[in-house]
């Protein structure tokens, strides 16, 4: 039975640090169907991401919905929703492109850096502590490492907030290079993709995190199985992409950038898959938040239409009227379990 369940939390800022969501519609509608052509040409998926069970064509089963030119189906065992191909290490090396971080560094870089630590990563953090305190975990007893650890925003938030023994480890040398000069310090370590799984096995940690990661992981079996061999690892937090009202949203604006279903995200989670993830390895769920971005999503498509349709000072009477509503109206789609992203922590089972 899960400690506690929490729901919502203020988009404030986030919506001017996603700002290219919004400016940027039709380089990021590109940018996604360069990663659908990727997805496309991969083997058709027959099996379960998490359960493994039979499912799309072989199975029988016609595709849930459509969006972007990706069909998904939903899994009839644990609930998943699978995109129709195979997101195997060959759609992986398409898709995953370094960026030069540090090409263009400036000291106002570091600002922005910090202003994305504490408006995103800080309150995740907190969530993360205050959680295993309430069992019986304090601040020094915590030995941490963050997986897929990208520019090392969480790993740097836990650090602001006094968690001394965290780590964290990124397969991007140019990310790594970028957090650890962002940070002044070695705040992550570069690792080769084929190294990760043994690195979490044999770690010398009581708590892995996976922070938008579990969703990209092309061999996840193994990364699981490794979590379940390490008996030293008691609790693990993970945020992932699930099947939600963004996905809704998205299919049907089709001419609207699809942040939430597609381009790397080629699997979504729902409750159902991921009681039965936890439970294949042993865990269970121990404390979860939902706050999703369901609502900014529909804000970002209706400005983007309005925008696409000249109707440009209609989107500004929009925002006047839709933004001072929409955390209330994301807090209620995050009550009715609804939410595009669940943050939770899961326990080994004693």
């Amino acid at each position: 039975m899960a400690l506690s369940r929490k729901y919502g939390k203020s988009v404030g800022e986030i919506i001017k640090i996603k700002s290219d969501f919004f400016e940027k519609n039709e380089e990021m509608l590109q940018l996604s169907a360069h990663q659908a052509d990727s997805l496309l040409i991969q083997p058709k998926r027959t099996k379960c991401k998490i359960c493994h069970g039979a499912i799309g064509e072989t199975a029988g089963q016609e595709v849930l919905y459509e969006s972007q030119r990706m069909g998904y189906y939903q899994c009839p065992i644990c609930g998943h929703i699978n995109s129709a191909y195979e997101d195997n290490e060959d759609f992986a090396s398409r898709v995953y492109i370094a960026d030069d971080y540090l090409a263009n560094y400036s000291e106002a870089d570091r600002q922005k850096y910090e202003a994305r630590r504490d408006t995103i990563y800080i309150p995740k953090a907190r969530f993360l502590i205050d959680a295993l305190e309430q069992d019986g975990i304090k601040k020094k007893d915590i030995k941490l490492l963050d997986d897929g650890a990208g520019s090392g925003y969480f790993v740097a938030a836990l650090r602001q907030l006094g968690i001394e023994n965290v780590d964290g480890i990124e397969i991007s040398e140019p990310q790594v290079q970028f957090a650890n000069t962002m940070n002044g310090e070695d705040i992550l370590t570069q690792v080769d993709a084929p190294d990760i799984a043994s690195i979490i096995e044999t770690a010398d940690v009581n708590v892995a995190t996976f922070i938008g990661v579990l969703e990209h992981i092309t061999n996840l079996d193994e990364i699981l199985g490794s979590i379940k061999n390490n008996k030293k690892i008691r609790y693990i937090y993970f945020s992932v992409p699930m099947f939600s009202m963004s996905c809704i949203f998205e299919a049907a604006h089709q001419n609207c950038y699809n942040r939430h279903a597609g381009g790397t995200h080629t699997h979504l989670f729902t409750e159902s898959s991921l009681a039965y993830m936890a439970k294949s390895i042993g865990f269970e769920e121990y404390a979860t938040w939902k706050f999703g971005s369901d609502m900014m999503d529909l804000y970002r498509m209706v400005c983007v239409c309005l925008d696409q349709n000249g109707n440009s000072r209609l989107r500004e009477y929009f925002g006047n009227k839709f933004l001072p509503m929409i955390d209330e109206l994301q807090e209620t789609v995050d009550r009715h379990e609804e939410a595009s992203e669940i943050h939770m922590i899961i326990k080994r089972k004693a």
